[in-house]
């Protein structure tokens, strides 16, 4: 039986949201060197504050400062971090009511083993030597035997901030490992050959690329491997004129589905060789492919589509599959 392909994938990007007025005055309370909390209309006080009354819903506007000191309600151990978790070495995640506070919020402690930590003991916020107004401007630590003391200009929580903080930017990552189904397996080696294959459905005898373990017309399984042309006519297209982050091709620049000669559906890929203004429907284009050296398991091994010279397909041929 032929071995499945996998493979780590990393999907990741920055999330930029604006803070409103209550997060921000909690963050900007954290990169001044205090923690703000909110007031409720039942007289909690709650860390972060909320941003509405869960009775009233009524914006919160009364902001009280809490802490430095506190106490640990519950926790528990991480023996193995993982990436971007507050410490690359064993910590604790404990629920710390800090002094003032009706309700515990949750945030890492460092301690260096479990026996260190224990529900009911003294803890204290310590404040990161650079701080920008974010969670991770802070950590618990157990609480010294002199009480906990500051360095910290520590402003009354009506100082109006100078310069609050407004918004964040939150980086976002999820790693997880992709199994190919063996049809996607037998489409990446193909690739990794320098051709292209798909499936046939038996039924309908429609060929998918890349291929699907199903025909999605009729549900028939596809058992038979065909290899398409790496010719083919672009369907539908889209230029692309913004600019973001990680762009690796100056715009103005065409991302365009490809139906390949002997397939039944299109692919989509990056259209170069020929100005963005001039391509189109029914333009006749070839896979271009990078250095051998260079090709693995991936549509990626082919760099791009450019024109074939060739008169551009007849519409007929393709208007069943835009």
């Amino acid at each position: 039986m032929t071995r499945t392909l996998s493979a780590p994938v990393t999907v990741a990007f920055d999330y930029t949201r604006s803070t409103g007025p209550v997060v921000g005055r909690f963050l900007t309370g954290l990169r001044d060197g205090v923690v703000v909390g909110g007031r409720t209309s039942a007289g909690e006080v709650v860390v972060p504050p909320l941003e509405f009354d869960p009775v009233t819903h009524e914006p919160t506007t009364e902001f009280v400062e809490v802490g430095p000191g506190g106490t640990v309600a519950s926790w528990v151990w991480v023996p193995e971090p993982v990436k971007d978790q507050p410490f690359d070495r064993p910590f604790a995640f404990a629920l710390v009511t800090l002094d003032g506070a009706t309700r515990p919020v949750l945030h890492a402690l460092d301690v260096a083993s479990p026996d260190e930590v224990s529900t009911g003991m003294r803890v204290q916020v310590r404040f990161a030597e650079e701080r920008v107004g974010a969670i991770t401007d802070i950590v618990f630590e157990p609480e010294s035997d002199g009480g906990f003391e500051t360095g910290a200009s520590a402003p009354s929580s009506t100082t109006v901030a100078v310069d609050p903080v407004t918004g964040v930017i939150v980086p976002v990552s999820l790693d997880y490992l992709y199994a190919a189904s063996p049809e996607e397996s037998a489409f990446y080696r193909g690739l990794n050959e320098g051709r292209i294959v798909g499936q046939r459905c038996p039924t309908c005898q429609k060929v998918y690329v890349p291929p699907r373990s199903a025909c999605p017309s009729d549900g028939t399984p596809t058992a038979e491997e065909v290899e398409v042309s790496q010719t083919g006519t672009i369907t539908t297209f889209c230029i692309v004129n913004v600019p973001f982050l990680g762009q690796k091709i100056t715009p103005p620049y065409v991302s365009a589905y490809v139906l390949l000669d002997g397939a039944d559906i299109a692919i989509l890929h990056l259209i170069l060789g020929v100005d963005a203004a001039d391509v189109r429907m029914g333009m006749r284009v070839k896979a271009v492919w990078k250095p051998e050296a260079e090709w693995t398991y991936s549509l990626e091994n082919i760099d791009h589509f450019e024109p074939t010279g060739d008169p551009d397909a007849d519409y007929e041929t393709y208007r069943n599959h835009l």
